[in-house]
């Protein structure tokens, strides 16, 4: 096969669920051109609470199927009129599109995952090739179905010194760490930017911690953050994946604290997992390292990463500074690129799986894959 650059548009939805980001770029899944529009869609106040309403749920238990199958038509709606957006408004033909829809259930030890977004539908209704569902095959092969991200930021690190580290905070954390000769590892490491937005949701009644300010105004508790890394999870050898409810156990030891000591305790214990992980599980300490993801806007925490690594020795700076951009979005239109190739996009140091391999469901308006 020709492998050639493609204009993908990468739809991904964060994890505060304010919406879906959309971001069209030019790759061919092994390098990147540039970015060449992105934009947010805000979810409506009552499709992100129906979204909320599905966590840990499965389509596969036929009590909960309606209510998730209504969602998610909801969920393909919108993600329709963001590719018709782009489509009108942009001067470049889009060859294809790439969708991390909202996580709803992530079981690796029980083989199952599941986002929403009806890729058949977006197919048939688009007239765009469409790339969906990325981490079925892996974790249909035993591996952990996450983390995806490693081989665009293989491709992002091409001039960068290595070692080298990404710490991109999502919804939960993760960890991908390159070597000298080509060496990829990466996992999950710990909490993310949920723990945070599901705190300030629950008592401040905002979405997430703008800015880290009110993490910025509050002590943290040291002792609640060594009680809150007390957890199975933090103590697991990689490779490994979490979801967000993973951490909501841990959530419980921030009750009673205001809500600045309870962002700022919170913001920490995102930090000291990083760290933790970091001294612990990496083959070699990087020479740098880069905060990305939506965990790059909070400067309070890229400041209590840094404070955290300084012991280390590694710079810890944000992505938007360091003469490149990290875009999750773009990330996701890479993947779909090297899906087409039939490029791999999980490896055995980054989700266990027995051997290096593609995923991701191919639909176009006239079959799937």
């Amino acid at each position: 096969m020709n492998i050639k650059p493609l204009h993908v548009l990468g739809l991904i939805s964060g994890s505060a669920l304010e919406g879906i980001k959309a971001t069209l770029s030019l790759t061919d899944g092994i390098d990147l051109y540039g970015i060449e529009a992105s934009k947010q869609f805000m979810f409506s106040s009552a499709l992100r609470d129906d979204i909320r309403r599905l966590f840990g749920k499965k389509i596969t238990n036929p009590l909960e199927r309606a209510e998730i199958e209504k969602t998610e038509s909801e969920v393909t709606d919108f993600m329709v009129n963001i590719i018709e957006e782009f489509a009108t408004e942009s001067d470049k033909k889009i060859d294809l599109v790439g969708i991390e829809g909202p996580q709803i259930c992530h079981e690796p030890q029980n083989q199952y995952t599941y986002q929403l977004g009806k890729g058949r539908d977006i197919a048939q209704r688009t007239h765009f090739q469409i790339v969906t569902h990325f981490h079925n095959a892996d974790i249909l092969n035993g591996g952990q179905g996450a983390p995806l991200s490693a081989s665009y930021c293989n491709a992002l690190a091409q001039n960068l010194e290595k070692p080298v580290a990404f710490i991109n905070v999502g919804g939960v954390t993760t960890l991908t760490w390159l070597g000298h000769y080509g060496e990829i590892m990466a996992f999950d490491c710990g909490p993310g930017n949920a723990l945070i937005d599901d705190f300030m949701l629950k008592h401040a009644g905002v979405l997430m911690d703008d800015d880290g300010k009110a993490a910025a105004m509050g002590v943290v508790h040291d002792k609640i953050v060594d009680q809150m890394m007390q957890q199975s999870y933090i103590a697991k050898i990689p490779p490994k994946s979490a979801e967000r409810r993973d951490f909501l156990p841990k959530a419980e030891h921030l009750e009673g604290l205001s809500v600045q000591d309870g962002a700022a305790t919170a913001t920490a214990f995102v930090a000291e997992a990083v760290a933790y992980s970091m001294a612990l599980y990496l083959p070699e300490m990087p020479v740098q390292a880069f905060v990305c993801g939506g965990g790059a806007q909070n400067p309070t925490l890229v400041r209590f990463i840094r404070q955290k690594l300084k012991a280390l020795n590694v710079e810890c700076t944000s992505i938007l500074n360091a003469g490149f951009v990290y875009d999750d979005a773009e990330a996701v239109g890479f993947l779909a690129a090297r899906r087409i190739y039939n490029l791999p996009i999980t490896f055995p140091n980054t989700t266990g799986v027995f051997a290096p391999m593609t995923g991701g469901e191919i639909y176009d308006e006239e079959h799937h894959d």
